[in-house]
């Protein structure tokens, strides 16, 4: 149309001069040049036509490829959706700790400096609405040391299922620290059933000294187990302001498996734990905690390395074969809350062993053989932590006391050497944690601190966290002789210092 448009109006354009022509009003070198202008004009015309036309072209291939690229855009839109589902985080922790103990007999065990790196990452996944995966890989080792680590303390459990994760070793691989599948909301309620490798470290009320302000794990810190288990529950809000929420919990769990047996030689049983935990109400700072639970068909020792079986004390610990000795009811309650800056918290423990004929807590010299009455302990626990938050300080203290016979079920504690909630008799410890100025944080994990304490132990009695051998007093000398009699010399009394740099991402 464009190109028809210009041939006419060049045809009229030619014809008025030339009707002008005809009655005499112009030259012949006037309408020369007026032609020559006119042909100028229409190839300057056909010139733009054409660069327009290039554009048009260019235009439309623009147009096809962004066409195609937004498809492209469709698909990574999809995968990067895929991606997002995936929620990672993790911590980094260096340590340095100086330990030295006395034993009954007068060793001094000492170790001036033992440096850690713990690393562990977290991840966090929907599968569909109501399900979702949880996970976290662990390394945990000792600087300049790629052999097993040792203990001379005589309180640390050898390395196991029930504290791979939790005891610095002298590898740098990383192990399964917890790996389980919610299945949430079931039919519509607020239920749950939960199945996997179990978060059952760092519990309430472990975050408050470890500086993290929420709850790592489900059991009380009583019980510090790494296992594979189950559980189911539910959750409902009682309904007044200051109660808050509550959520109840049956759990199930396997502390130790027992492999193909055979009649012939005879069998040991698996090793089990069954319970319930209840969160009674949280609210804001406030939470209050019970639990309550049977490990059943004890056995006399994990799964750990033969050669552990003939140690120092040899045939008369009453060890032996490997054997299950009955069962241990546990129980355990905390108690935490926060006025202005001044967090504090109580809890208590309750542990009975129940023995069949093999007998806990057995004293080879007894002339009437294994100890086969129950016997009870208790433990308390308490502490508070102020907060200076304009200064990023945080000021804590803690003291624990364990009974004679008393239970914690915590190899997967998170001190060096001893377990500090293990202790039968008393531990004290005094820290401080600094949330260092390192900038605006980027993520909704980020923290960053540097932690420094002191802890005194002070133990009454021997075997803290063992239910095989007697509980002898080391205050008495008759108790005293028979500890020296198996080769026994534990320790009496320990201090140790750490100081740790810590970074959540």
């Amino acid at each position: 149309m464009l190109k028809k448009f210009s041939v006419l109006a060049l045809a009229g354009m030619l014809a008025l001069p030339a009707a002008a022509f005809a009655g005499g009003g112009a030259s012949t070198v006037d309408m020369e040049k007026k032609i020559e202008e006119l042909s100028r004009q229409l190839d300057e015309l056909r010139a733009a036509m054409a660069a327009q036309a290039e554009k048009n072209n260019d235009l439309a291939e623009t147009v096809e490829a962004l066409d195609e690229s937004v498809g492209d855009l469709d698909d990574r839109s999809e995968v990067w959706d895929l991606a997002s589902r995936f929620d990672f985080s993790g911590d980094f922790r260096a340590r340095g700790d100086f330990y030295n103990a006395d034993s009954v007999f007068g060793r001094d065990l000492d170790n001036d400096t033992i440096l850690t790196n713990r690393f562990r990452l977290n991840m966090r996944v929907k599968a569909t609405e109501n399900v979702e995966f949880k996970g976290r890989l662990a390394m945990y080792k000792t600087w300049g040391n790629q052999s097993a680590f040792t203990d001379d303390s005589g309180a640390m459990w050898p390395l196991f299922d029930g504290n791979v994760t939790r005891s610095p070793t002298g590898s740098s691989a990383l192990y399964v620290d917890r790996a389980f599948v919610n299945w949430n909301n079931i039919g519509g309620l607020p239920m749950w059933f939960s199945i996997g490798r179990r978060p059952t470290t760092d519990g309430p009320p472990a975050q408050i000294r470890q500086g993290l302000d929420e709850r790592q794990a489900t059991p009380m810190a009583f019980m510090d187990w790494p296992f594979d288990g189950l559980s189911m529950g539910y959750a409902w809000n009682w309904g007044l302001e200051a109660l808050g929420s509550s959520r109840v919990r049956f759990c199930y769990g396997r502390g130790f498996e027992a492999g193909l047996q055979d009649d012939v030689t005879g069998s040991v049983n698996d090793m089990d734990f069954a319970g319930v935990s209840w969160d009674i109400m949280k609210k804001a700072d406030r939470f209050a905690y019970i639990q309550s639970f049977m490990a059943f068909d004890v056995i006399n020792y994990p799964n750990f390395q033969d050669p552990i079986i003939n140690s120092a004390f040899g045939d008369m610990s009453g060890m032996g074969e490997r054997n299950n000795l009955g069962d241990i009811w546990h129980n355990a309650a905390v108690y935490e809350s926060k006025i202005a800056g001044l967090n504090y918290f109580v809890a208590g423990g309750y542990s009975q062993t129940q023995p069949d004929s093999s007998g806990m807590f057995n004293d080879p010299f007894s002339m009437t053989g294994p100890n086969t009455d129950n016997e009870d302990g208790y433990s308390l626990y308490l502490g508070v932590r102020y907060d200076l938050e304009d200064a990023g300080l945080k000021f804590g203290a803690e003291f624990n006391y364990g009974s004679q016979y008393w239970l914690a079920m915590s190899p997967g504690h998170d001190e060096i050497y001893q377990s500090k909630l293990a202790a039968r008799g008393q531990v004290y410890e005094v820290y401080t944690i600094w949330d260092l100025p390192t900038g605006e944080a980027l993520s909704k994990y980020a923290k960053t601190f540097i932690r420094l304490g002191y802890q005194h132990y002070e133990y009454d009695y021997s075997g803290s966290g063992d239910w095989n051998l007697a509980a002898y007093d080391l205050s008495d000398a008759g108790d005293q002789a028979k500890l020296q009699m198996m080769g026994i010399d534990p320790v009496e009394s320990a201090d140790q210092v750490y100081l740790t740099f810590e970074a959540y991402f």
